[in-house]
């Protein structure tokens, strides 16, 4: 299938809803502007269905839009709104599939989860919506394979603070021939910090459920992330910055009332499933937010995504790490769960996808050691249970994909990494961040020194590829010219091979 012509994108506003044929009643008003402006996605794509969303922005109702950062909080628009939605076999929708409406309610921001069933597998389909007199950019998405396939590509991505930099990466992920993207946390940053910042927040950190909308809106404004969302299906999973810094469970460094920050952490919850195309149940309660899953991509591809936030013990002080088998980074729910996932799994390449670096890193050179304590690194028994769930449940090819750190990593992943000789039993691939200060070119040098298993480090800024067939998995790490350029230039600056029953990172 050919890439979607990328003046598909454009096409919508208020002019476009002219073409649409009449689908029943639709309640909605005459829109004066652009209630389609933060754009449409996909995601959860399973053999047989696929979500579709977008949210309306109505006028007057976003303080985001405001010039005064001290503005009041909004007055809510409280009517429901119909919007039409229609999936098609072609970008011209001359082959419609499948269409209905949605009621979209002010208590989930008037954004739209539709959950299209009944599809054919590994199938590209088109979508797009309606509202009154409005009509959205065209979106194309993808069901997930059933057996026999042969190949899959899909980018993943993380930490995208929008004042640091223009998000040239999503704009070269869009025009590349891909079957899904695979987001690891960090989509937006609740505060502001770093020097010689391109744009800005306008607005101070997040508490309540308004101002993390504004947020959301303020990052799904950038053109070059929407089109990165209307180009591929995504699967999301968050970490810390969607919430705040560091948190961990009911716990925050900037919240020491654990009843006022459960009410933060609710409201970014609920923020996150009005912004992101993931299943309307998600939409049932937001004291707790189950985002664990597993997808399957026919006998090829599993793709199991964690949640490293919700559930984890609190952080250790200073920076020796700690073995206690009480303390947690998945849950006991979430490990069981984990435990059961893997050991059914069929899939050729099983892709574990969690936010940050699951092999040791040292940051200290010489004999003295300390360690990164927010990582699996300050959580090493809940690591060990990690790996022996990976080890017990023969899946086959574990590949463990992270982000976070800022920066590019490729490890060997080992049940004793103070042993060089110990064989590794998956391999693992970090990204860089998409826009996110990095660190600097001298810490990953003494990283890489530090720990053989690390095979590789960068501080540039971009994105990966994974690439998988029945017999190799091949990464490429994706690298900016310069974040602080609108449109910068982006190309491969490495890549990676895995061959079939060989765990361990080849470079190229």
């Amino acid at each position: 299938m050919p890439l979607i012509d990328r003046r598909g994108f454009l096409a919508g506003g208020l002019a476009a809803a002219a073409i649409w044929r009449p689908l029943g009643s639709v309640r909605a008003a005459s829109f004066q502007t652009d209630p389609f402006a933060l754009g449409v996605a996909s995601g959860a794509p399973r053999a047989d269905s696929v979500v579709l969303w977008t949210r309306l922005i109505l006028e007057g109702t976003s303080a985001a839009t405001s010039a005064d950062p001290f503005a009041p909080a909004p007055k809510p628009n409280l009517d429901p709104i119909d919007v039409e939605w229609i999936l098609a076999e072609d970008e011209a929708f001359s082959k419609p599939v499948q269409s209905g409406l949605f009621r979209a309610v002010p208590e989930f921001a008037h954004s739209v989860h539709v959950e299209v069933t009944g599809l054919l597998p590994g199938r590209w389909y088109f979508y797009r919506f309606r509202s009154g007199n409005a009509a959205s950019p065209v979106g194309r998405t993808r069901t997930a394979p059933a057996d026999g396939v042969e190949a899959i590509r899909f980018a993943f991505a993380s930490c995208q603070q929008y004042e640091q930099g223009f998000y040239s990466a999503y704009a070269d992920m869009a025009a590349r021939d891909l079957d899904l993207v695979v987001h690891l946390g960090d989509y937006i940053y609740e505060r502001s910090y770093g020097a010689q910042l391109v744009r800005r927040h306008e607005t101070g950190v997040p508490s309540m459920l308004y101002e993390f909308r504004d947020r959301y809106a303020l990052y799904k404004s950038d053109p070059q992330l929407r089109a990165a969302h209307a180009a591929f299906p995504w699967l999301a999973v968050w970490d810390d910055h969607e919430v705040t810094n560091n948190y961990a469970n009911d716990r925050a460094p900037d919240a020491p009332n654990p009843t006022e920050f459960l009410a933060r952490r609710r409201a970014a919850y609920q923020a996150w499933f009005e912004h992101m195309p993931v299943h309307p149940s998600l939409g049932s309660g937001f004291d707790a937010l189950r985002i664990y899953d597993h997808y399957r991509f026919g006998n090829l591809m599993g793709v199991t995504l964690l949640d490293t936030r919700q559930y984890r013990s609190p952080e250790l002080e200073g920076s020796a790490g700690d073995d206690r088998p009480e303390r947690t980074m998945l849950g006991p729910a979430q490990e069981q769960w984990l435990g059961r996932t893997l050991g059914s799994s069929r899939a050729k390449w099983n892709v574990i996808a969690q936010q940050t670096l699951l092999a040791e890193r040292d940051t200290k050179a010489g004999p003295a050691t300390a360690y990164n304590l927010d990582g699996w690194d300050g959580y090493r028994a809940a690591r060990t249970r990690l790996l022996e769930a990976v080890q017990t449940s023969a899946a086959d090819n574990p590949l463990i994909i992270g982000g976070d750190l800022h920066a590019f990593y490729a490890a060997d992943v080992k049940r004793d990494f103070a042993n060089e000789k110990a064989q590794a039993i998956a391999s693992e691939f970090v990204c860089g961040s998409i826009t996110s200060d990095a660190p600097s070119a001298s810490s990953l040098a003494t990283a890489v020194a530090e720990n053989p298993h690390l095979k590789f480090a960068s501080d540039k800024h971009g994105y990966a590829i994974m690439r998988l067939s029945e017999r190799l998995a091949g990464v490429d790490f994706i690298g900016i010219t310069d974040r602080k350029q609108q449109n910068s230039p982006a190309a491969v600056f490495q890549s990676f091979a895995v061959a079939d029953g060989v765990a361990g990172v080849n470079r190229l």
